[in-house]
């Protein structure tokens, strides 16, 4: 239960700053919003949230610990989504964002949204993946080797 309290914790503070607090900064106030952008947007925004969901839910259960940095999981993930790609969670908000930006029309947005994923990409090459070496040694570098980083595999390896 405490682990659970952990990752809604840091979900609320960290996806929730780069998906909510910050991009209601980039527009100024919610605006924009159309039936045919709400009718893109929602279910974009709403794909992202559980894309993100999943991952949070087998990190506590499958790795034994949190999204959050410090309270890593102890155990490699390599199920359901971490099947396909290895920052799936990552990638959730990543199409939260993306359905931020069909759904308030906004180049600004997809402007935040460039600077997310370059942000998210230089943590991952920089930190994430050195510690996960580090940490899973041989089993992180066969996973590597036929999961793809960014762009997910539809197909069975």
């Amino acid at each position: 239960m405490w682990r659970a309290c952990k990752i809604v914790l840091f979900t609320l503070v960290f996806p929730g700053t780069v998906t909510v607090l910050l991009p209601w900064r980039v527009l100024g106030y919610w605006h924009g919003a159309t039936p045919a952008s709400t009718a893109l947007g929602i279910p974009i925004v709403s794909l992202g949230i559980l894309i993100y969901c999943l991952c949070a839910w087998d990190f506590g259960i499958h790795g034994e610990g949190t999204p959050a940095p410090w309270d890593a999981p102890r155990r490699l993930v390599r199920n359901r989504l971490y099947i396909a790609v290895r920052n799936p969670m990552y990638l959730g908000v990543l199409t939260t964002l993306l359905g931020e930006v069909a759904l308030f029309q906004s180049r600004l947005l997809l402007e935040y949204m460039a600077v997310v994923w370059v942000g998210f990409h230089v943590f991952v090459l920089l930190v994430e993946e050195p510690i996960l070496h580090s940490k899973f040694g041989e089993s992180y570098a066969a996973y590597c080797a036929v999961t793809p980083r960014w762009i997910p595999r539809l197909r069975a390896r």
